[in-house]
């Protein structure tokens, strides 16, 4: 997708990840990063209420949200790279704290992020976790979900 073509929401998710990043970086306080990435090109083009409530949601919690997402990668949290853990940390509270967002556009903005930003098989693995995730936080909706699916086949349901 070029940079004309993309959602003011999809750019907030790139600068949120940017600001993420650098946050596992350097902890950086989080007003010092919205001031950054406010100075890039680009940024008056992103949903700016989204980027501010994935950021500061995401640095304020990530404790919890790491937690929440451990029990489903099978390697300690600093061998993650920091676009992985920064992608699985936003994801993670998008999906626990943005009940109004589906999870499905969740998990598919994860994986273009994982695509653009991050190491060549790296979407596969931000697949897997985010998929298990959402399985555990959003249950009732993974479930309606797949009766649509199966419906949608013309199946009826198991």
């Amino acid at each position: 997708m070029s940079g004309a073509n993309k959602s003011p929401r999809r750019r907030a998710r790139e600068f949120a990840l940017q600001g993420v990043y650098q946050w596992l970086l350097n902890q950086s306080p989080v007003t010092s990063i919205e001031a950054q990435m406010a100075e890039v090109a680009g940024f008056d083009k992103c949903d700016r209420e989204l980027f501010v409530g994935l950021l500061r949601g995401t640095l304020s919690n990530a404790p919890e949200l790491q937690v929440g997402f451990a029990p489903y990668i099978e390697r300690p949290l600093n061998e993650l790279s920091p676009i992985e853990r920064g992608i699985l940390l936003m994801s993670t509270f998008e999906l626990a704290h943005r009940p109004e967002t589906p999870y499905r556009v969740i998990i598919n903005e994860a994986i273009e992020l994982a695509k653009g930003f991050g190491g060549t098989d790296g979407h596969k693995f931000v697949n897997g976790v985010l998929d298990k995730l959402a399985a555990r936080l959003r249950a009732d909706e993974v479930e309606a979900n797949a009766r649509e699916r199966q419906a949608a086949r013309g199946n009826k349901p198991a």
